[in-house]
């Protein structure tokens, strides 16, 4: 009897040493600082100069907010984070892969635009979406323990340039004058 209480108790002992060292293993794997970076770039555009200041003359700006917001399978947010941009207009976050203890996936994350300290270039615009916010989807690089998504550049204007909404979707119906022309059938 007291074989097979030794037995009992060291198969025992085997499998909590067993499961210690698979969370140690998930632990260092998670250790590893698995990492995903964001990188982009904020620029101004003015539509009062000239096509071509327009279209090649595009200021950086400085001190811009872009946010980057992942969520789970189930649509509820496990990450946000934002960066200001530095005076080239650049932008670069770093997102843990590894977020109590879930695994972000890229393709739930967005960026987006959130605010411009410029007084007059303030406007965002969804020029490569950075109103509305863009979607990682297919990494720019891949090295060892990081993913890298460089996106494209992101774009505020003035107030000038901005294109008025002149659709009637987020307007009130239109009451009918005239009662007598409704039928119940």
């Amino acid at each position: 009897m007291r074989i097979v209480y030794v037995l009992i108790m060291a198969a025992a002992a085997a499998s909590l040493m067993f499961g210690v060292g698979a969370m140690n293993e998930a632990a260092a794997a998670a250790g590893k600082q698995q990492v995903i970076h964001v990188a982009g770039k904020v620029l101004c555009q003015d539509c009062t100069q000239g096509w071509n200041e327009w279209v090649n003359g595009a200021k950086p700006l400085k001190g811009c907010r872009v946010s980057v917001m992942c969520q789970d399978v189930r649509h509820r947010v496990v990450y946000y984070g934002s960066d200001l941009t530095d005076e080239a207009g650049d932008f670069e976050l770093i997102i843990n892969k590894y977020i109590n203890g879930k695994q972000i996936d890229p393709k739930n994350c967005f960026t987006r635009l959130v605010s411009s300290p410029d007084p007059v270039c303030n406007i965002a615009t969804d020029f490569a979406g950075g109103k509305t916010g863009v979607k990682l989807h297919r990494p720019t690089m891949v090295y060892r323990d990081m993913v890298k998504y460089v996106l494209g550049s992101f774009y505020y204007t003035t107030p000038m340039c901005d294109e008025p909404d002149t659709s009637n979707e987020s307007s009130e119906p239109e009451e009918k004058e005239d009662d007598s022309r409704e039928s119940n059938y």
